[in-house]
């Protein structure tokens, strides 16, 4: 068979072929979906980070800034590719579940807990659990988020460590709101609030509250990346869960994190942990 013969034959197999090998290869999926939790999207880190993840993967990021509860429940229905959360109790029982997978430290910052300049309470000097006790003892105005949030997850806490039962409480007032709006609600109402340090400072100009109690131990604020198990669940986007996974905890965005904020509010917002022990 002469050669041009053998060309066109070829050429025409292929051509045949294709709409083939078109069908039998999975489709590239090329949007990340990320469920997070609002204090990332508040205090404008996502902002920083997202563009240059797109950037540099070619993944467009669809981004869910939700309560880490309502997170991690997307992540145990498979709604979300990937989780960027902060409430270790919830994330803990993931992984147990199956539903998450490859857990990673990423990052911390801490609570703390702010109120009106007058301090009605009497916070000064006192450790948390005593804080909130005086809090209930005064009937001091305190906003709950009450979103299962990582945040309202660690009030809770404080709470019962306090001994303090709610229910019925006139002066305990929730939100259902995301960390900025619960703090801009709180500026307006001069109640007390829970916060995380990154989205308040990333508003507190806005805000006129002060900070009446930092620096427990018991107020530390961990995040971690956690891949979703896309065996459990096949329409997950595995590869671009785990690019997204893998972006956060490299070193080159690690030392993003550690300079985040400085600029502009003269102290980082997060301090960086990816390797570390827990």
């Amino acid at each position: 068979m002469p050669r041009s013969a053998c060309l066109r034959l070829g050429l025409a197999l292929v051509t045949a072929l294709c709409p083939a090998l078109r069908a039998a290869a999975p489709p590239v999926q090329k949007v990340v979906i990320l469920a997070t939790t609002t204090s990332t999207q508040d205090s404008g880190l996502l902002d920083e980070l997202v563009p240059a993840f797109e950037k540099e993967t070619g993944y467009a990021v669809k981004t869910i800034a939700v309560g880490s509860g309502q997170a991690i429940a997307m992540g145990k229905r498979g709604e979300a590719d990937v989780l960027l959360v902060h409430s270790p109790d919830a994330e803990k029982a993931l992984m147990t579940d199956g539903a998450g997978v490859n857990r990673r430290l990423v990052m911390h910052n801490d609570f703390i807990l702010v109120g009106p300049a007058a301090d009605p309470a009497g916070l000064a000097k006192l450790g948390a659990v005593a804080c909130f006790q005086r809090i209930a003892a005064t009937g001091s105005l305190f906003l709950s988020r009450g979103d299962n949030s990582g945040t309202h997850a660690q009030e809770l806490k404080l709470w019962k460590a306090a001994g303090i039962p709610l229910e019925g409480k006139a002066w305990y007032q929730q939100t259902g709101q995301g960390m900025g709006q619960t703090l801009a609600i709180a500026a307006e109402k001069k109640a007390y609030t829970l916060a995380d340090r990154g989205t308040y400072l990333a508003l507190k100009k806005k805000l006129g509250l002060p900070i009446l109690h930092e620096g427990d131990p018991a107020l530390r604020n961990v995040y971690h990346v956690i891949e979703v198990n896309s065996t459990r669940f096949p329409k997950v986007n595995a590869a671009g869960g785990r690019a997204f996974a893998d972006f956060m905890v490299s070193k080159a965005v690690q030392t993003r994190i550690k300079d985040f904020g400085i600029a502009l509010y003269g102290s980082p917002l997060f301090f960086a942990d990816a390797g570390l022990p827990e």
